[in-house]
């Protein structure tokens, strides 16, 4: 067989016509050449760079490898439907005044002095019939109003701030105004 590519005289490109993928990759490149002159990706509310380096559509919740694919997504039937559903949405909450500012009333807070921390005893017990360990926590609110209860909740060593976290523990907090929060730390 003879090589009749890189023969002298032979023009450079001269290679014949180009297959169906060929041109579909280079139309494709020309129309994203295209797009990018005419439309500002900067100014697209919904075109987003993700940790990863691809794009993404919050409109549409698509992934896109480049720019190009992002374009011809915002051309496609997907994209389009979800804009005019989006249009209709706000007109529809523009139109209706109760939907724009439905938050919920400000109550406001009421300022309490706070008049020092409650007295507590803490006492190692054993239940008589597992013979099993416990705590029993005494607090004292003497001047407490006979109207308010006092509350408590358990958290956890990750959401207090006061300390570092420390896995082992968890903390009782014990609130009734208008006394401080008292706070336990316990071990799991």
């Amino acid at each position: 067989m003879v090589d009749r590519q890189n023969r002298a005289g032979v023009k450079f490109g001269g290679g014949g016509v180009a297959g169906g993928s060929e041109s579909n990759v280079d139309r494709r490149e020309r129309l994203r050449k295209l797009a990018l002159e005419t439309i500002d990706l900067a100014k697209d509310p919904y075109f987003m760079r993700n940790h990863l380096g691809s794009y993404e559509c919050k409109l549409c919740l698509t992934l896109h490898s480049n720019e190009g694919s992002y374009l011809a997504h915002t051309q496609g039937k997907k994209h389009q439907s979800n804009l005019h559903r989006r249009a209709a949405r706000d007109a529809r909450d523009m139109s209706n005044p109760m939907t724009i500012n439905a938050q919920p009333p400000v109550i406001p807070k009421t300022v309490v002095i706070k008049i020092g921390r409650p007295g507590y005893k803490i006492t190692k017990i054993r239940d008589p019939h597992t013979r099993q360990l416990g705590l029993l926590f005494q607090i004292q609110y003497p001047q407490i109003d006979t109207k308010i209860k006092p509350r408590h909740r358990f958290m956890s060593a990750f959401e207090q701030r006061i300390e570092p976290a420390q896995r082992q523990f968890q903390y009782l907090l014990i609130a009734a105004e208008p006394y401080e929060t008292g706070c336990i730390q316990s071990p799991k």
